[in-house]
């Protein structure tokens, strides 16, 4: 499974990436994140990872990390997106996380999510299992003459340099986050139109929510998957710029 939380750019000396490591660690009981993954693709043992990751971090970056458990291997990167080509022209910080689709990976994806996303003070993320992450990235449309249609008749989102904000959520995934200004920008919760996502979403320490679609992994093969991510995306128009403003 793949996990991407979008963050403010970082700042000189921003201690978020430190952060974010050592939540990953506390929401995963036994989880150490001690290897780096070199450019080569070899791990390296770190005997100084905090010091790694501050240093990168003062120079606006993020070093490849790994688990150090190869029965559960989990690794996390990171890098900026400029102003150009990000939502209303902010700089954002992505930091991207893969986990395995086994039952640890599976049990520990939402307390991961949360993590990551508010150590970071991040807008929103998800978290989605490859296969079904691959049908929701060509929803995009990237360019007008695009013409082909998203599949299993799933609705055309912008492209994220098309947003106009970047509390506004890109996308939907299995597991969802919304800081509090993402869940306002969409207007969520309804507790008479959202009764069912709110059976499957908690609230964080922040006001934000982490919004599970499903219980099991999201796979689109599934007719009732694929109507709960259908029905959604329904509820919410705003996700994907496609749709005014919501009225507060």
């Amino acid at each position: 499974m793949f996990m991407i939380v979008y963050a403010p750019a970082l700042a000189v000396n921003d201690g978020r990436p430190l952060a974010v490591v050592h939540g990953m660690e506390r929401a995963v009981p036994g989880l150490r994140i001690g290897l780096m993954i070199s450019d080569e693709g070899q791990l390296i043992p770190l005997q100084d990872r905090d010091a790694l990751v501050a240093r990168e971090s003062k120079r606006g970056e993020f070093p490849t990390l790994r688990s150090i458990d190869d029965n559960f291997r989990v690794r996390v990167m990171g890098w900026g997106k400029p102003a150009g080509i990000a939502p209303g022209g902010r700089a954002q910080f992505e930091f991207h996380v893969s986990l395995p689709l086994s039952a640890d990976g599976i049990a520990a994806a939402a307390a991961l999510l949360e993590a990551v996303a508010e150590e970071a003070r991040a807008f929103w993320g998800l978290v989605t299992p490859f296969s079904a992450g691959v049908d929701i990235a060509r929803q995009t449309k990237n360019r007008p003459d695009v013409l082909e249609p998203p599949p299993r008749g799933l609705p055309v989102i912008k492209s994220p340099s098309a947003m106009r904000l970047p509390e506004i959520p890109h996308r939907l995934g299995w597991i969802n986050y919304w800081s509090a200004a993402a869940a306002r920008a969409i207007g969520f919760p309804d507790s008479t139109r959202d009764a069912d996502l709110l059976s499957r979403s908690r609230r964080t320490a922040t006001g934000g929510w982490v919004v599970r679609l499903t219980d099991a992994p999201l796979d689109l093969d599934n007719p009732a998957h694929l109507d709960a991510l259908k029905r959604t995306y329904e509820h919410f128009p705003e996700i994907g710029g496609r749709a005014a403003p919501y009225a507060r």
